[in-house]
């Protein structure tokens, strides 16, 4: 019999409170037992220490059954073999993580079985093994005390009989070393998503599990608090295409987020509709305590808006914001076009500027290609700004840059960054689209190509070799000058925004460097510079800023130009 873990009418299910895991072939014996175990463990940390039958929710309950109710005794299958649950903060993840394990280590067959409960820091992994050893201690009929050995000081627990462990640890490489586990969870990968090459130690777990027929993985996590990023986000995006039917795998995606029409209608801002994400609601969390902090939140900012949302309804938050934020970040996810490729840009636009950033081996090479609309606005008589970006990096970067190394990853997964093993090749590529914009007859005669002058020369010699002339006398590469003297370009591209007359792609690179800006005042000015920015990466975004400044002084379309000589000439 095939398992099917699509559930096509999850937002039916979401909206009117019903389960979110679709109807599988259980066995249902299995299934009791395990609901029955679960149900009979106390929750150490409440007052009276209720049972789970007593004080869990049916949403959790659920997830045991299909996890423990998927499984074989005839063949030794499970079938369940992985579990992603995206679940608010306060909704008691931790605890009924400790109480799965627990049950998994009763449930178990297998003599001398290992499981592990890992999370991504030291608290976090010591107050899941506490709760499993809480559970233990508050075992009213001594049962469990007698089975179960606690090393407290090893933050193992052993079950006499089947001589079982449960091992709670911090997650590391050492978390993927020993014995090939029967069952590993996985707490907070919103935060082990930000761990250098935590792909790979889940990938060590997923190996280790391959020979355990009945061996499963389970995800638990809240939404991150920062776009998402490196495992988080691929294991996400695979358990919402599972969920919606686009994938099959063997996971179990159960995903407590709003519908996209209650997000991009900003309906998920009341709060009669956070039930729908709230499945621990009146137990460890009420919706009234949640309004209290969301007005808290409100008067703190935008900022803090969506830090918490992030955390208490899972918002996905696709650009974060700073307490010195630059304004035009407040402005910017409302101006996407994800029908914004480089064609479609160029196809649309009556003359295009260019906008380059270079950077050395630590930094990003950032591209901006800028047009204005060919058709203007009929309630304004404007024209709209487009805008395409894209970057480059040297694999160098992976290495001495580790803790955005997931991301840049990620962005080159998206198509909008390419790493390079040699270095050169990205100047190449950055004059091959300069080069594709040229033959378009679309830039203009002079002020076509917006540079930051430092670290520039090997582009301007490329440029030449194509016949774009670099002579300081033709002006069409000119040198833009940053700090306070960018000022006026700053200024122009909030304005655009605010208004919605600058248009992007809305792709993740430049969301991720525009949330990373940082602006410092300079007398009646202000900046955003890469010392201001400190180790974030902005070079996209100052690309994009060099060729607002030369679109500021509404250029037209001649052609292409040809010259011999090199040079830079500036602006300012």
């Amino acid at each position: 019999m095939k398992w099917v873990f699509a559930s096509p009418d999850w937002e039916d299910r979401i909206r009117n409170g019903r389960s979110l895991i679709p109807d599988l072939p259980l066995n249902q014996k299995e299934a009791r037992r395990a609901v029955g175990i679960y149900n009979k463990l106390r929750i150490p940390d409440v007052a009276g220490t209720p049972s789970f039958g007593e004080a869990g929710a049916d949403w959790f309950r659920d997830i045991i059954a299909a996890i423990f109710g998927s499984y074989e005794p005839e063949t030794g299958v499970r079938h369940v073999r992985e579990n992603f649950n995206l679940v608010p903060k306060k909704n008691s993840k931790t605890t009924n993580g400790a109480a799965l394990m627990m049950t998994a280590l009763l449930m178990n067959r297998r003599p001398r079985a290992e499981f592990l409960l890992t999370g991504p820091t030291h608290d976090v992994s010591e107050l899941a093994f506490n709760q499993a050893a809480g559970m233990i201690e508050c075992d009213p009929d001594g049962f469990l005390q007698k089975r179960m050995h606690v090393q407290q000081h090893l933050k193992v627990i052993t079950d006499r009989r089947t001589k079982a462990r449960l091992k709670v640890k911090t997650f590391d490489a050492s978390v993927a070393t020993g014995p090939k586990p029967a069952g590993v969870l996985v707490d907070e990968l919103h935060q082990i998503g930000k761990i250098a090459n935590a792909d790979k130690i889940i990938g060590q777990l997923r190996g280790g599990l391959v020979s355990q027929l009945e061996g499963f993985l389970i995800f638990i996590t809240t939404q991150s608090d920062d776009p998402p990023a490196g495992i988080f986000r691929d294991e996400l995006m695979k358990a919402r295409a599972i969920r919606d039917g686009r994938a099959t795998g063997p996971m179990l995606p159960v995903l407590y987020e709003f519908p996209d029409d209650i997000i991009k209608s900003g309906a998920w801002r009341d709060s009669a509709n956070w039930a729908m994400v709230t499945p621990n609601r009146d137990r460890s969390v009420t919706i009234p305590r949640l309004i209290e902090d969301f007005e808290a939140a409100t008067l703190a900012g935008e900022k803090e808006v969506r830090r918490w949302a992030s955390q208490h309804l899972n918002i996905e938050i696709g650009l974060a914001l700073k307490s010195d934020e630059w304004a035009g970040a407040l402005h910017w996810e409302k101006n996407a076009d994800p029908a914004l490729t480089l064609d479609e840009l160029l196809a649309r636009s009556e003359v295009v500027i260019v906008g380059i950033d270079g950077g050395g081996l630590d930094d990003l090479l950032g591209l901006s290609v800028l047009g204005r609309a060919r058709e203007p606005q009929i309630e304004t008589k404007s024209r709209k700004w487009l805008h395409w970006g894209h970057a480059w990096a040297h694999e160098g970067v992976l290495e001495r840059r580790k803790d955005i190394a997931a991301r840049l990853r990620d962005f080159e997964a998206d198509g909008d960054l390419t790493i390079v093993k040699r270095v050169g090749d990205d100047v190449i590529e950055v004059a091959d689209i300069v080069e594709h914009v040229r033959d378009s007859g679309l830039l203009p005669e002079k002020n076509a190509i917006g540079v930051d002058p430092v670290g520039i020369g090997a582009i301007v010699d490329e440029l030449a070799e194509r016949d774009i002339d670099a002579a300081p006398e033709a002006g069409i590469i000119v040198g833009i000058p940053q700090g306070w003297k960018l000022n006026n370009a700053i200024k122009t591209a909030e304005r655009k925004l605010a208004g919605g007359d600058l248009i992007h792609g809305g792709r993740p690179l430049m969301a991720w460097s525009v949330g990373n800006a940082k602006v410092e005042p300079r007398g009646n000015a202000v900046t955003i510079t890469k010392q201001a920015s400190g180790t974030a990466k902005i070079d996209p975004l100052m690309a994009a800023l060099n060729s607002v400044a030369l679109m500021s002084m509404n250029p037209e379309a001649a052609g292409s130009v040809y010259s011999s000589q090199r040079g830079i000439v500036f602006v300012g």
